[in-house]
């Protein structure tokens, strides 16, 4: 009785295996009211004890886009100079499209999160929890809109926090990149790089207690 009519059905499966990453944009814009509907869609998302924790903020200055990719950059640095062996294959990476997508938006958390005690005694990350429900629907409106999306977290929080005056106690969490595509990419695209493999999902499901394999 609750079931949706399969062409439903099979569009949300659809959105949810053709989702990507993306990373290569147009500089195309995006109808606002398409923005609006994707803004909708994430603030529709599930929260612990429905405290709304995520904040989003639309970068529309041309020099403030400049200022998070030099952040993005300089972490970008960082990053590959960790991953020791793996540094020069991870610069030849694209990571972000800050510079090229049609809207940028940073998602946060909001501060006086303590005071919101309802599934977080125990677990007090349940609200980034929510706020990755939130970017995922997001995503996932996005694809089913052709639009792309790409979640960037390669950037220094503190510096972030402050480049946007964010007040003591918020937290940014992702760069949103959004924007139209020449294409999806058809896998992940550090599965196309010889990154990383999807793994066996057989090998992560476990009936009872913890297995090893």
């Amino acid at each position: 009785m609750n079931r949706y009519p399969q062409a439903d059905i099979d569009a949300v499966y659809r959105a949810i295996r053709e989702r990507r990453d993306m990373r290569h944009f147009k500089p195309d814009p995006v109808d606002p009211q398409i923005m609006q509907r994707l803004l909708e869609a994430a603030h529709c998302a599930p929260s612990v004890g429905f405290m709304q924790p995520w904040r989003f903020i639309r970068i529309r200055s041309a020099e403030l886009r400049r200022q998070l990719h030099a952040l993005v950059e300089e972490e970008r640095i960082q990053t590959a100079r960790a991953l020791g062996e793996r540094e020069d294959e991870f610069m030849k990476l694209k990571v972000e499209g800050v510079l090229d997508c049609g809207e940028v938006l940073v998602a946060a958390l909001m501060d006086g999160r303590e005071r919101h005690v309802f599934g977080r005694r125990t677990l007090p990350e349940m609200d980034l929890a929510s706020v990755a429900c939130a970017i995922q629907n997001m995503w996932l409106a996005a694809r089913a809109e052709g639009l792309g999306l790409g979640w960037v977290s390669i950037f220094d929080p503190g510096k972030l926090a402050a480049l946007l005056a964010m007040p003591e106690g918020a937290r940014p969490i992702a760069i949103l990149c959004i924007g139209h595509v020449e294409a999806f990419y058809k896998k992940p695209m550090l599965e196309l790089e010889h990154w990383a493999s999807r793994q066996n999902l057989a090998e992560l499901i476990f009936e009872d207690r913890w297995q090893e394999h």
